[in-house]
């Protein structure tokens, strides 16, 4: 077996970016205290999920986000998984998610790619593109459990970025994310089963809990899927940690079972 234990901080955003940060610790050190080994936050954890909010927000280079995660993944001595946050450099706008290792020292950085543009008559209205700037890709990245992936929310959508990491070794692919009360109830769950199930893979989502002051109502929801397609846990919308437990083997076991993925990587500790 190689199991690893994920946290998974479902928690509530508000408007102030240091009380955002103070509660992100606080619900990390809990995760870690249940015996979180990674743990994950949910999309733009650090401020209001609001195109009119993204500049005022934005950080750039090592400020007080980048270096809050660094110090937090050192304390715990987790690897921490550093939801996203609004990035800026050379006056373009990112959204964008840091990992960062036991030690602290960032090892990923991943920029969403597909943004967030969505107009559903009598729902949900909204576009990222207004502000913000796509990166211009994925990959994985090793650590001492294994092979993880990494995406942002609306990249979930699009099934062929999925399959690369896949084929690299992924064993785990994370994705901070806050789907609205309109594409929630519609197709979180679908999508994340399917991109486990497509993949043979562990598929994490973690949202921001619902908060009924923001203007963005956060679907939450936060989810853990396994290659198999099952759903292994999820949250309703409140603010809450959840505790999951994987085990790394199953991705071999299945793909053995029935070779849809062929990886080309040996995950550190697995044998082919």
């Amino acid at each position: 077996m190689n199991i690893v234990t994920l946290g998974l901080v479902q928690m509530r955003v508000g408007e102030n970016k240091s009380a955002n940060l103070v509660r992100a610790g606080e619900l990390s050190r809990e995760a870690a205290a249940s015996g979180a080994q990674v743990i994950v936050l949910p999309e733009v954890f650090n401020g209001p999920y609001e195109t009119a909010s993204f500049s005022t927000y934005a950080e750039e280079g090592v400020a007080q986000t980048r270096t809050f995660l660094s110090e937090l993944a050192k304390e715990l001595e987790v690897l921490l998984v550093g939801g996203s946050f609004i990035e800026r450099e050379e006056g373009k706008l990112y959204n964008t998610s840091f990992v960062y290792d036991e030690k602290g020292q960032e090892i990923h950085r991943h920029r969403k790619v597909h943004l967030f543009d969505i107009d559903v008559p009598g729902g949900q209205y909204f576009r990222e593109s207004d502000v913000l700037s796509p990166g211009e890709g994925f990959d994985v990245f090793e650590t001492k459990f294994g092979i993880f992936g990494l995406a942002v929310c609306f990249d979930v959508r699009f099934a062929h970025e999925f399959t690369p990491l896949a084929e690299k070794g992924a064993q785990i692919i994370f994705v901070p994310a806050a789907f609205n009360t309109t594409t929630g109830p519609a197709h979180w769950e679908t999508l994340f089963r399917s991109r486990a199930l497509d993949n043979q893979l562990f598929l994490v989502g973690v949202s921001p809990a619902n908060n009924p002051e923001a203007s963005y109502p956060a679907w939450g929801h936060s989810i853990v899927t396994n290659p198999w397609g099952e759903i292994l846990t999820q949250l309703d919308r409140e603010e809450k940690v959840a505790i999951v437990e994987v085990d790394l083997e199953e991705v071999n076991t299945v793909r053995d079972r029935l070779p849809v993925v062929r990886s080309f990587a040996t995950p550190k500790g697995m044998k082919r």
